[in-house]
């Protein structure tokens, strides 16, 4: 027996389910144009938005955001493609977070320029994209390179879209005890551990050919595009691409 939970005014003891297999299916009868499929996978899938809504908390209306959800959801079907072979889950949840994240930014009083939001916004498409290509956890040098933006850059739009913690806000509650996010924070710029992967860093680089070298050193300390280094050494965009990638799989070899 289903017990009736309200959330966002939606009883969710009423709502169907549904598994991968027939998720698959009735997104293969949606692309054919079934409007009747479309309208119950929507509403299987409508628990997936609700338990993503109740993530964000009191920050704002619960049914606004609820709404907002639906519309990553819609999206996430409008743009799914079978022969990824991933979970329909898998591929929405990040597309209905994207959706209530930018409601959330877009009613702060604390606005964001659009090129700040647009290269954080290719970031974490490219950071789903280099998953499902196979990378387990790229890391953020690897995201840069793949939408052709300075690591300083992009870490900066990424941290600009984050929303701000309390230092107050509990962690862990307990009955009467809690424990708080200051509580937790600790000094992680100068620990030993940094600095011994700071000095392989900086060992693994002059390791590399010149040119690798060169690539690198303009490209994360610098600060410059591939199309500046391109313009700066007299080579292609594209052998720029390629070079930065093979001195990044051999920065990675020389760390492990």
């Amino acid at each position: 027996m289903s017990h009736r939970v309200e959330i966002c005014g939606v009883n969710t003891s009423q709502l169907p389910k549904i598994n991968s297999t027939e998720s698959l299916e009735l997104i293969k009868k949606i692309q054919q144009g079934d409007d009747g499929a479309r309208e119950y996978f929507i509403m299987c899938n409508i628990r997936l938005v609700l338990s993503l809504v109740q993530r964000f908390g009191a920050k704002l209306n619960s049914d606004d955001l609820f709404q907002v959800g639906c519309v990553g959801l819609i999206k996430a079907l409008n743009n799914f493609d079978v022969s990824l072979n991933v979970r329909f889950s898998t591929y929405a949840v990040p597309m209905i977070i994207g959706e209530i994240r930018r409601f959330i930014r877009d009613s702060s009083s604390l606005k964001i320029s659009r090129n700040i939001r647009d290269i954080a916004y290719k970031a974490m498409q490219a950071r789903e994209k280099l998953k499902l290509s196979g990378k387990d956890d790229p890391c953020m040098m690897e995201i840069a390179a793949e939408i052709d933006v300075p690591l300083n850059e992009m870490s900066a739009a990424l941290d600009a879209i984050c929303e701000p913690a309390s230092l107050y806000e509990p962690v862990f509650s307990d009955g009467d005890s809690s424990i708080m996010l200051m509580e937790q924070i600790s000094d992680t710029k100068n620990t030993d551990e940094r600095w011994i992967e700071e000095a392989a860093l900086r060992e693994a680089v002059k390791k590399l050919p010149d040119r690798e070298r060169r690539i690198i050193y303009l490209r994360y300390f610098s600060g410059k595009t591939q199309t500046e280094i391109a313009d700066e050494i007299n080579i292609s965009q594209a052998q720029v691409s390629r070079l930065e990638k093979n001195a990044l799989e051999e920065i990675g070899r020389l760390m492990e």
